[in-house]
């Protein structure tokens, strides 16, 4: 079966009428040949995000059979790392190979890495297996988006985007049962081997379903080599200062990253081969604004890593409990995605309500996680009582990044040049996994400033959650001033604005 799309997909901005008027059902993206697309970009998704839940639930076991203590935090750091590198060569993959052989070989790498883990008989092979599962990860990942655009009709674009967000919600509740059972029956390496079925199994469908050849074979990659070069550097840089007990260092790493950031931005300004599309670092453009929100959005979701300890020391929790609890904001996340992609006639109040959602959340996670309802039970009523409001700031998190997020990525795809889609597709991915980077090593740096080491204990976590909820909150405030911006930019008054070759907006074409 080959399914080459000979004729040109629309590009964004000329959807006729017709087509913009018909109502868009679920039924609309499951249906005949669409249906396959969207189980092919939803498959690669979830297997990356699975692989996730899988290693960190697994991950204490590997470290109690092979050692490698001190490389803890490095498993993380190194697939993290990878899976940028590979978002960001995407656009190469998917020029070079194509729709079916990009996916074949991201499943065959991701496939390389997890076997490697599979047998990995110490940290250092762990390491390696973890690196090259990130790479083949992050192009699973980045493919899901750009394939949106070139197999599915703009219509179609707020719905798929909002069912391959959710596969990460999913995940959250398969992952870390997979990864969990095997662990606590000494037999990490089988969390791994089970991904292994399900990437020959998708390697397959992606080969007999996607198309070989895309219609979009006009766009001229070079694969940007300085620019990657720094990114990692920076993401090594903040991740390294992170993992110093001493807040000189924590902030010596910080300020490294950031200025290597903005060195990276005026370098790609300049550049041949670019990281990220024109205009993407200019935030008086609007695919600088799109990608500020989606950095900004990244930054707010990252005291999540500490729910599971707060939880457990403050309110009692069990590990299993504390896990699922945490789960609640990607469920918002999935949740949202789905209904959105209903909603999108509102978009632009979407665009604003994401990020007020989430910075309510984090003002319900500042005021009641540092309640030590294990100590003092609450004066007497239920623990439960007091994790209600928790788990409704962590669903309103979740939430508001579901609610904003088929939108915003929709914009990226209309408002990037023409001749870079494939290159803001992988920017998209690019950007939220460096952010997430970011803002992991600056969850650590709150956290230790604020007690959580020392004094430690009960009191170190309460201080410990007042200043992550407060500290964090003003990403997702500052992103409510981004959000209105992006509306004047590209909402529907300004006619989905779009970049025609430069760098002011032009009038939108004919719809």
């Amino acid at each position: 079966m080959d399914f080459d799309l000979e004729q040109p997909a629309p590009l964004a901005g000329t959807t006729t009428a017709a087509v913009a008027t018909k109502p868009v059902g679920w039924g609309d993206l499951f249906s005949g040949r669409h249906g396959i697309y969207t189980f092919a970009l939803a498959g690669g998704v979830t297997l990356h995000a699975v692989n996730i839940y899988i290693a960190t639930t697994a991950m204490p076991s590997v470290i109690a059979d092979i050692g490698g203590l001190d490389f803890y935090a490095w498993a993380t750091t190194l697939f993290v790392v990878a899976s940028i590198l590979g978002s960001a060569l995407t656009a190469k993959l998917l020029n070079g190979s194509g729709p079916r052989g990009a996916y074949v070989l991201a499943t065959s790498i991701f496939a390389l890495g997890t076997l490697t883990c599979t047998l990995a008989p110490s940290m250092p092979t762990m390491l390696v297996g973890r690196a090259i599962q990130g790479l083949g990860g992050g192009f699973l990942f980045a493919l899901a988006y750009a394939l949106t655009r070139i197999v599915l009709p703009e219509h179609l674009w707020a719905r798929a985007i909002g069912l391959t967000s959710a596969m990460f919600g999913i995940a959250t509740l398969v992952g870390p049962a997979i990864g969990g059972i095997f662990a606590e029956y000494g037999a990490w390496r089988l969390g791994f081997v089970s991904l292994l079925p399900f990437c020959v199994a998708f390697a397959i469908v992606a080969f007999v379903t996607l198309p070989k050849k895309s219609w979009d074979t006009n766009e001229h990659v070079a694969v940007p080599f300085l620019q990657l070069v720094m990114l990692t550097v920076a993401v090594l840089a903040v991740s390294a200062g992170s993992l110093s007990a001493q807040l000189a260092w924590n902030l010596a790493g910080l300020g490294a990253g950031l200025a290597l950031v903005v060195l990276i931005s005026g370098v790609d300004a300049r550049a041949g081969a670019r990281l990220l599309p024109r205009g993407a670092f200019n935030v008086s453009t609007p695919l600088g604004a799109l990608y500020l929100t989606i950095a900004l959005l990244m930054l707010a979701i990252q005291p999540e890593i500490f729910v599971p300890y707060l939880l457990q020391n403050l309110h009692g929790q069990s590990p299993l409990w504390s896990g699922y609890i945490a789960a609640v904001m990607s469920l918002g996340w999935s949740v949202a995605s789905f209904m959105s992609s209903r909603w999108q006639a509102h978009a632009d109040r979407l665009m604003v309500l994401g990020p007020l959602l989430v910075l309510a959340g984090l003002v319900l996670f500042a005021l009641f996680m540092p309640i030590n309802s294990a100590g003092n039970r609450l004066l007497l009523l239920p623990i439960w009582l007091g994790l209600l409001p928790i788990c409704l700031g962590l669903l309103l998190v979740g939430f508001g990044i579901g609610v904003t997020w088929p939108g915003l990525v929709t914009r990226i795809f209309q408002n990037a040049p023409p001749a870079e889609q494939d290159l803001a597709a992988g920017g998209m991915t690019t950007v939220q996994l460096f952010s997430m980077a970011l803002g992991t090593a600056c969850a650590g740096m709150v956290a230790n400033f604020a007690g959580i080491a020392e004094p430690g204990g009960a009191e170190g976590a309460a201080n410990a959650a007042v200043w992550l909820g407060a500290i964090f909150a003003v990403a997702p405030g500052v992103c409510v001033l981004v959000a209105l911006r992006v509306v004047r930019l590209t909402g529907r008054r300004a006619g989905l604005q779009r970049y025609d070759g430069g760098l002011e907006p032009v009038a939108p074409r004919d719809r």
